[in-house]
């Protein structure tokens, strides 16, 4: 590891409501190497979408702030791309013409159009979808269209990727492939990552530290989990490795020892991801507004 160029410090947040403020986050503190892959893992409703919008600029901390590389972070920028669970491509571009938008917004004056060109084919390699360039995203499956989010978000170089849950809603199968994709592509390119993420399996597989994150209201950071497994990492290897189910047996530990969910589970459901009665909660009221400022900045 480099020195650390992202910095979380003190960050608080409060968002309004009929009865008051409601304080999402309490005094989080992150320092994150250049190159590092993060994961934030934690219960429904502990603010790790929170932290991530506070990162990207589409939040502003109440108190504390995101410093990256020596400049206050309090907008978007190209310089930290965003990979939602939902993909966010325009269903009326093809593959090519999303990841273009992009690529044109960064590089429209430091790249010719043969430049660009040769830019977009590259990222599009990258994630192993050339051969559809020029399909439509209802032509591709969920799986292609999650690649091509990603190769969106690496055409515009950013030093930093956040992914909030980007394989949430892909099939097992999918979702093994594209992890073994972003492990592969992160080797080669060096990019910071912080990662959102309900698996703990993925958690441990990518990550170099998994922050564990307390429950809300005003959740921080209860423990970091520094994960020593060599690189690259081979999963089936990995399933019988002791060191592998020690880390997935510490953040499990957290997870349901030491950061109970006090409630019920809905009936017929397993308990597994319980949810606040309350629902999601104010920190999610502003998820619509959120995502179309992210799809403006990628675009």
């Amino acid at each position: 590891m480099s020195e650390s160029h992202l910095e979380l410090s003190g960050v608080d947040i409060e968002f309004p409501t009929p009865k008051g403020p409601f304080k999402a986050l309490d005094d989080i503190n992150l320092l994150v190497d250049r190159g590092e892959f993060v994961s934030l893992i934690g219960h429904s409703g502990c603010g790790k979408s929170t932290v991530m919008n506070i990162v990207a600029g589409l939040h502003q901390a109440t108190r504390g702030g995101v410093i990256l590389d020596g400049r206050e972070v309090d907008q978007p920028g190209p310089e930290r791309a965003v990979v939602f669970q939902n993909h966010s491509l325009l269903p009326w571009l093809s593959v090519y013409q999303n990841v273009e938008l992009a690529v044109k917004r960064v590089f429209r004056k430091s790249k010719s159009r043969a430049e660009m060109r040769e830019w977009i084919d590259h990222n599009l390699a990258l994630v192993h979808m050339e051969h559809a360039a020029h399909k439509r995203p209802d032509e591709i499956s969920g799986g292609m269209k999650q690649r091509v989010g990603i190769a969106r978000a690496l055409a515009m170089q950013p030093k930093v990727l956040l992914m909030d849950e980007p394989f949430g809603a892909l099939d097992a199968l999918t979702r093994a492939h594209l992890q073994d994709s972003l492990m592969a592509i992160q080797a080669d390119l060096g990019n910071t990552v912080i990662m959102i993420t309900h698996d703990v399996d993925e958690a441990v597989l990518l990550s170099d530290r998994i922050v564990m994150m307390t429950n809300g209201p005003a959740a921080t950071i209860g423990e970091i989990l520094s994960v020593d497994l060599p690189r690259p990492r081979d999963r089936l290897a990995l399933a019988d490795d002791p060191a592998y189910n020690h880390y997935r047996h510490e953040v499990l530990t957290f997870l349901y020892e030491k950061q109970k969910k006090v409630e019920s589970a809905p009936a017929g459901g397993t308990g597994a991801r319980q949810t606040s009665p309350a629902g999601p909660g104010p920190a999610r009221a502003a998820s619509d507004e959120t995502r179309r400022r992210a799809r403006e900045t990628t675009a």
